[in-house]
């Protein structure tokens, strides 16, 4: 019969082919987890709390596809309806042959003796001032290319949002994917902990430090899934849906400053553009609308010998004079409200320059960090593979593999998450340049 002790001494090196086996495999389950997904545009989760924000991946979704259903959802839709038609509204009104509406008088005059009557009828009409019409007619398409202007750069927003809510769930997805490989890991470490003090071969001590190690593990996978449904209903509440694309990624633009042509640039510049078109038709009013006033007057209907029984005809030109004053205090109410559009208009080409810069010096900085992490992971997994060797052989104890473990785990995780971060940045610089998907 062989002792207890002969045999832990003769069976630590199978016992570590055994261990390495399970631990190899799941580390590769979560690849073979999003495979599967890719694969499964629906798929039931194991959540561990009952709680579930669920996505679907929808391969006929294309990101630019996505934005424009968003932005038809979006609460501004109705401000860009609105802007639509007060641009049409004001194209109408230049197209008018006359400057307002016109007026028509009727007037009846009777003498106290009552055998002389007058009526009169009058139409009075407002007319354009010189060059009064060409100012308003170009209000009207300034205000239509600052609706443009201003759906463009809403969208751009939007873009900007979607991207973020996007690559939030990526990387929250991987945290998630990561904390339950590693509960699955400290599980087998676990198991394996367990069969050992079984045998002997380690204290009481041990099994309770790998089972604490595991239930921490646990812990930080709730607190993971809570982080991805939370991202996941970030996502539905901007987009309004629950589809996700299947593909989101994009290639780096080629810009390597802020242009004039940025969307935000130039919703500004329209902006600015249809306040001086405004400017300049409340000027060319002046001290008001010259007005032609027609008229006819009739004393037919009268008893009185005094009277010619005729009818007359009358035309008339009303010329204000001595009012520019008054328009003033409109004048310069917007000529305020065009300098204030100015002055955001430099605050927001400074604010788009330092997006810029961040997101440009962000893009080097994670492409730097994940080479590095690559490296890193790689020495840590050779570390580990080493550590698992001299644990099993009784060289180490199980605090120092568990220090090992989470180490390299830690290492797998920053390099999953700089290479979903390096995308991620693709996009947000795409975005600081003023391109959208």
């Amino acid at each position: 019969m062989i002792p207890v002790y002969a045999r832990a001494r003769r069976e630590p090196q199978n016992r570590a082919r055994l261990f390495f086996l399970p631990v190899c495999l799941s580390a590769l389950m979560p690849f073979f987890g999003m495979a599967q997904e890719q694969g499964n545009v629906q798929k039931e989760e194991q959540t561990m709390v009952p709680h579930r924000d669920p996505i679907v991946v929808d391969v006929t979704l294309s990101l630019a596809k996505l934005i424009d259903l968003t932005l038809e959802k979006y609460p501004d839709a109705s401000w860009l309806n609105a802007l639509e038609e007060e641009a049409a509204a004001l194209r109408k009104r230049s197209e008018s042959w006359t400057a307002g509406a016109s007026q028509a008088g009727l007037r009846f005059q009777e003498a106290t003796s009552g055998t002389l009557h007058y009526i009169d009828a009058t139409v009075q009409v407002p007319l354009w001032n010189v060059g009064q019409r060409d100012a308003e007619r170009e209000t009207g398409e300034k205000a239509g290319i600052s609706a443009q202007m201003q759906t463009a750069a809403i969208k751009l927003r939007i873009a900007g949002l979607v991207r973020g809510a996007l690559w939030d769930i990526e990387l929250q997805k991987i945290r998630y994917e990561q904390a339950l490989s590693e509960v699955d890991i400290f599980g087998q470490l676990l198991a394996k902990v367990q069969r050992r003090v079984e045998l002997g071969d380690l204290p009481r001590s041990d099994e309770l430090l790998a089972h604490s190690e595991l239930l921490q593990k646990r812990s930080i996978l709730t607190l993971a899934e809570a982080e991805l449904m939370h991202a996941r209903k970030r996502y539905a509440s901007i987009t309004q849906t629950t589809k996700t694309p299947g593909m989101y990624q994009e290639n780096l633009v080629a810009l390597k400053d802020i242009q004039q042509s940025h969307p935000a640039l130039m919703a500004i510049n329209s902006q600015i553009d249809r306040k001086q078109a405004e400017l300049n038709a409340i000027r060319l009013i002046g001290s008001g609308q010259t007005n032609l006033t027609v008229g006819i007057n009739s004393d037919r209907f009268t008893n009185d010998p005094r009277s010619n029984k005729t009818e007359s005809f009358n035309i008339g030109v009303t010329v204000p004079f001595g009012g520019s004053a008054h328009a003033l205090p409109q004048i310069a109410a917007l000529n305020v409200e065009l300098n204030k559009l100015i002055a955001e208009r430099e605050q927001l080409y400074r604010d788009l320059e330092q997006a810029h810069h961040e997101a440009e010096h962000n893009l080097e900085v994670n492409q730097v960090e994940l080479d590095i992490a690559n490296e890193l992971k790689q020495v840590a997994e050779e570390h580990l593979q080493m550590t698992h060797l001299s644990f099993s052989a009784g060289e180490i104890d199980l605090m120092d593999l568990l220090k090992i473990q989470s180490r390299t785990q830690q290492a797998i995780l920053n390099a999953k998450e700089r290479a979903v971060m390096l995308q991620r940045d693709q996009a947000l610089y795409n975005q600081a340049v003023g391109v959208a998907p």
